[in-house]
């Protein structure tokens, strides 16, 4: 197991499915977590979860630029250092293909990029002491045409992973990693593929088994190992990649 003794880590979005499987991962491996979410009482439940040992909770909104600032100092402040920052606000909900309008753009960029380019912006100067990394989670909509996702998420997610390759450069020259994780279709509780399974499990097969090398759903679990290992010294020379794990679904390289 990866040891991470001694590191603070801030999640974003840390109260269920991807966000709290990394949080719980990177507390396995030792390090202090820091849940950070707009609910109070989802993120109680998810402390509760991994127990308050070495586990701290922060409400607030990432998406507005004064509240991912105010978010970072506190982090500071319960912590007294930062190594990781996992940036994982981000949903794919928004209307069909088509139908996109200014105020849909706006709300759908502001979850899946704004909410990583403000933590980035609030926390760099505490990861430039540490020589931290900082973890994105991405989609393969954002890696080439995924039949049917949104276009305004499929949109986010592609100047997300540009917005990633772009910075790092200039985050490396203070030693701070950054990278994302791009997840296929990954099933838990509440996702949008739990909903499609209840509804007609035998057409969420027949989906995978034509266009999922792999033929099944991903596991929260299987991007927090990833993410642990980007976050780790043992990924000491990995910065600016968009990191793919859909079981086979993408094509393009």
């Amino acid at each position: 197991m990866t040891d991470l003794t001694g590191k603070t880590a801030l999640i974003t979005g840390a109260s269920k499915g991807i966000g709290l499987a990394i949080a719980t991962a990177l507390h396995m491996s030792g390090a202090h977590v820091i849940l950070n979410g707009r609910n109070k009482e989802a993120l109680l439940t998810a402390q509760k979860t991994l127990g308050t040992k070495r586990c701290s909770i922060i409400t607030g909104d990432v998406t507005k630029p004064e509240e991912a600032e105010h978010i970072a100092k506190l982090a500071l402040t319960a912590s007294g250092t930062l190594d990781i920052l996992v940036c994982n606000v981000g949903s794919g909900a928004s209307v069909p293909p088509g139908e996109e309008d200014a105020a849909e753009w706006q709300k759908v960029f502001a979850i899946n990029l704004w909410s990583t380019t403000n933590m980035v912006q609030a926390c760099k100067t505490s990861l430039a002491k540490t020589s931290g990394s900082i973890i994105c989670i991405s989609s393969i909509c954002g890696n080439e045409t995924i039949p049917g996702a949104p276009v305004t998420y499929s949109a986010a997610k592609a100047a997300l992973n540009a917005y990633v390759k772009g910075i790092s450069r200039p985050l490396g020259k203070d030693k701070i990693r950054i990278n994302a994780i791009a997840p296929g279709n990954i099933l838990f509780e509440t996702s949008v593929w739990q909903r499609k399974l209840n509804e007609d499990a035998k057409a969420v097969q027949d989906m995978l088994d034509k266009d999922v090398a792999l033929a099944r759903l991903g596991h929260p679990q299987e991007i927090a190992n990833l993410a642990v290992w980007l976050a780790s010294d043992q990924a000491s020379f990995a910065t600016g990649q968009i990191w793919t794990l859909d079981g086979g679904q993408t094509r393009s390289l």
